[in-house]
């Protein structure tokens, strides 16, 4: 596959016409472990900027923390906090966007930003291993490229970390959908983690 130019792509893609999602390989380990429902197993958000020594090798405390940690820093939508949390040369793939290294991603979120307001996320543990963890995650946003209509994007990511506790590798797919006003989950004025978000859209 071709690799395409960060803005370009953010600006002009079709969100609505993306590649299915890619299946999680990557952990083969007989010790496989899966994260509890949200609903089940909740534990107060960390500070965005709250590393605590979040490094592999991973247990099922320390990864769902990570994932959450994740979840406050995107949260902020702020692309030069947010990139603090990567290795220098960390290697991305954003659904059909190459993106290598800090210059990159600032370039990559910004232009996400741009495009998808009023952006609320919540993550949740999938499953992890060693220095990986995958998440599942939805967000929803206001099209600012498509009449500002209200989307919620479906999405799964696999990240690899150093032993710093800094990822150095994010593959992301997602897929997006219109949803009505009366559909929405995450709220003004609610925490994300408040939404329940039944069985058949996990």
């Amino acid at each position: 596959m071709a690799k395409h130019s960060v803005l370009s792509l953010l600006r002009n893609q079709s969100l609505n016409s993306l590649r299915p999602y890619i299946p999680i390989t990557l952990f083969q380990s007989t010790s496989r472990s899966f994260s509890s429902p949200p609903t089940s197993h909740r534990s107060p958000t960390p500070s965005p900027d709250d590393r605590r020594a979040l490094t592999p090798p991973f247990t099922a405390e320390t990864a769902h923390q990570k994932v959450k940690v994740a979840q406050a820093l995107w949260n902020t939508q702020d692309p030069q906090r947010i990139v603090k949390a990567y290795t220098p040369t960390s290697i991305w793939r954003n659904r059909s966007v190459f993106a290598t290294g800090h210059a990159q991603i600032i370039a990559l979120l910004t232009a996400k930003w741009e495009r998808e307001r009023y952006y609320r996320l919540r993550k949740e543990l999938f499953c992890w291993h060693d220095d990986r963890i995958a998440v599942q995650f939805w967000y929803e946003y206001r099209d600012a490229f498509d009449g500002m209509k209200l989307k919620r994007c479906y999405g799964l990511e696999d990240w690899t970390f150093d032993r710093d506790g800094r990822m150095r590798k994010r593959m992301m797919s997602g897929n997006d959908v219109e949803i009505g006003e009366g559909e929405r989950w995450f709220l003004e004025g609610r925490e994300v983690e408040d939404a329940e978000i039944g069985e058949e859209h996990w």
